[in-house]
């Protein structure tokens, strides 16, 4: 067998979405990927399904696999002839042992790469607010290793040198030593009013920043808990912080928000949730399947050019009724004679990514808008096709056939419960690590409380709930649900405006 490839990839200081373009074409590619404890989780949801996910992450005092184990595991896979990617956190060449993963690959005859990431050393002084240079300030920069025993006679560090100068003093993995490493710089010429910052899980929606002095940060970082990995800057850059802190002045900053809707729809919301500065937990309460019975559709697109509109109630409508279209080669000019109507800007936006316009949106973007919406324009006798979700509340056809239409409803999809395991959720509610819980739609309410059982119906005083609009919270009621929140426009940008006007978080 062919000898596979090894990519040793920096995947970033924690926000996935600082990997670099390459790194993510690694981690795409890979058949098993290798990562670190400090490697974003939120990124390995971006590989292939099939990809072998393997942990070697090491913490202090415990480490789930030994470098050299690390270093023969890559060597086998690739003799295996597997892609692999080594996705280590920060740079693998900054105090990442990435040098000594690589020289195992070299003596083993394996061909590999090194993908440079953005190095925490910099990246999360910066979402502090902690430039590491600044004119007037600080002029050089130097990144010594934190993890140095304490009672190593002769030390590798040159303190001597490091105090010489007026630059910025970064230290990685040093949080165990703090006290020692405040000793040293004193020791060695630093005043001890000389300005100190802690940054625990920098970039991340739980960063922490606590600023101190030589003399007095040792003492605070107890006080508050301090714990790694957190990367320790010393000089006086650190009285910038005051003025250029932008991230944790983010509303939703340090908030954690459960997203339930459907795996490959909840990046939209996550990703609102992530730029106003909070964490998005992805707990998809639904899956998004095929109908039971395609019959019903399939007849109904074989008769397109018989109908005078056709009505879209969602995105996954959208898209399941051109899959099949494209299924049974329908060209899509035998829509020529239908008027189309969609229920919101981004089901409208669906269909016109298909060079198709819409006849009418409601501005009420629900069932019983578009009935009303539609009367003077839908008249009587003509033929009405409704290709939904099955299962959906029948308000919508009853009202139209009162109308005097034909209205041939078809299930373009359904929606299903998730089946996953709500141990975690219920952890994590317990121990008060969720601020708000997102509810797009009935399903994803009915199957959160499926998921949760009698958990669901009391959670804790401090989670707040929301809702994209009041049929979705009127479901979270009857299932004894309270609700904090109700857009007032039925969109996820609709959803993230109400909870920021809410201030319920």
């Amino acid at each position: 067998m062919s000898k596979g490839m090894v990519y040793i990839v920096g995947a970033g200081p924690g926000d996935p979405k600082l990997i670099t373009v390459k790194g993510l074409e690694c981690l795409k590619e890979a058949d098993t990927i290798v990562y670190d404890r400090l490697a974003g989780r939120r990124l390995l949801s971006l590989a292939r399904p099939e990809a072998e996910m393997i942990y070697a992450g090491k913490i202090p005092g415990g480490h789930t696999m030994k470098q050299e184990e690390i270093n023969r595991l890559l060597v086998e896979m690739a003799r295996a002839g597997r892609i692999v990617t080594r996705l280590k956190g920060g740079d693998p060449f900054v105090f990442g042992r990435g040098g000594e993963e690589a020289e195992a690959l070299y003596e083993a005859g394996i061909p590999f790469e090194v993908v440079p990431g953005v190095t925490s050393a910099i990246a999360a002084p910066a979402y502090a607010g902690i430039p590491v240079t600044h004119r007037g300030l600080a002029s050089d920069l130097s990144i010594v290793t934190g993890n140095e025993d304490p009672l190593k006679e002769n030390s590798s560090i040159a303190w001597e040198h490091l105090v010489a100068g007026r630059g910025t003093l970064i230290f990685l993995m040093g949080m165990a030593n703090l006290p020692k490493i405040m000793e040293n710089l004193i020791k060695y010429g630093l005043s001890m009013q000389t300005p100190v910052a802690l940054v625990r899980w920098g970039t991340q929606s739980n960063q922490r920043t606590l600023t101190g002095t030589l003399a007095d940060i040792c003492d605070k970082a107890v006080q508050a808990g301090m714990e790694s990995p957190v990367v320790i800057v010393v000089g006086d850059v650190v009285k910038l912080r005051d003025k250029l802190r932008w991230f944790d002045n983010k509303p939703l900053f340090g908030k954690r928000i459960l997203v339930t809707r459907a795996r490959e729809q909840a990046g939209a919301l996550s990703e609102k949730i992530e730029a106003l500065g909070g964490e998005a937990l992805e707990f998809p309460a639904i899956v998004i399947a095929e109908p039971e019975d395609y019959t019903p559709l399939d007849r109904a697109l074989k008769s397109l050019s018989g109908f005078d509109w056709i009505i879209f109630t969602s995105v996954n409508g959208v898209a399941a009724f051109f899959q099949r279209l494209r299924r049974h080669r329908i060209d899509i000019r035998k829509l020529y004679r239908a008027k189309l109507c969609a229920i919101g800007p981004k089901t409208r936006e669906a269909l016109e990514n298909y060079g198709l316009m819409v006849e009418y949106v409601p501005g009420e973007y629900r069932a019983e808008e578009i009935a009303a919406g539609l009367v003077g324009k839908l008249k009587p006798g003509e033929r009405v096709l409704l290709p939904r979700a099955a299962g959906s509340r029948p308000v919508l056809p009853e009202t139209l056939r009162k109308m005097g239409a034909a209205v041939t409803e078809v299930a373009a999809y359904r929606t299903l419960p998730a089946g996953g395991d709500g141990s975690a959720v219920k952890e994590l509610l317990g121990r008060g690590a969720i601020d708000l819980i997102t509810f797009t739609s009935s399903s994803t309410v009915r199957n959160f409380v499926g998921l949760l059982g009698d958990d669901a119906g009391a959670l804790p005083e401090k989670v707040a709930v929301a809702c994209i609009g009041p049929v979705t919270a009127a479901t979270a009621r009857e299932l004894g649900v309270k609700v904090d929140v109700v857009a007032t426009e039925y969109t996820i940008d609709g959803l993230v405006t109400a909870i920021l006007e809410m201030h319920v978080i």
